[in-house]
């Protein structure tokens, strides 16, 4: 991806203010994505707030009417149709390895990457956290404050540290 687009996106784009004081921001930022960028589909439901992090843009695919609020951290990942991110959500691709206890964590370099997969119509709470190589079903809800650390089967809901099974939705 030109260094440049995401320079102007980091800069300027994702700064814009909120949606809720001024509306056009958002949309603006969806323009950028899709059509510069070139990380998500163009439409007028989605909404891409303030401060999202897109990392360098390579491996982030995001679907139709997607609502990703403000301060969302994304390295890599899969995002499907009508799914609401709130803010401060992290999905992560990349681990460090730590498997030699002779070589200090930050010389032993990370593991290959893996995009988590959201699924459509799924739901992140405030805060959640999303680990590499995660599938998150069709229709699951994830509450706020979790961590994920493995797949969440379709229409359920999940919650806690590490997250965990709730209830299925009916």
């Amino acid at each position: 991806m030109n260094k440049i687009k995401l320079i102007i996106y980091y800069l300027i784009i994702s700064k814009l203010p909120h949606s809720r004081f001024l509306s056009v921001c958002a949309k603006i930022r969806v323009w950028y994505a899709a059509r510069i960028l070139k990380i998500m589909k163009f439409d007028k439901k989605s909404k891409l707030e303030n401060n999202v992090y897109l990392s360098d843009g390579k491996g982030i695919e995001i679907g139709e009417n997607c609502r990703i609020n403000e301060n969302v951290f994304i390295q890599e990942a899969v995002i499907g149709d009508n799914v609401l991110i709130a803010p401060n959500v992290s999905i992560l691709s990349v681990a460090h390895k730590h498997d030699n206890i002779q070589l200090p964590i930050i010389e032993q370099g990370n593991y290959p990457n893996q995009p988590p997969k959201i699924k459509d119509g799924v739901w992140l709470g405030r805060n959640v956290i999303v680990m590499p190589g995660v599938t998150i079903g069709e229709g699951a809800i994830v509450g706020a404050g979790a961590v994920v650390t493995k797949n969440v089967e379709a229409y359920t809901i999940v919650g806690g540290v590490p997250a965990k099974f709730i209830k299925k939705r009916n």
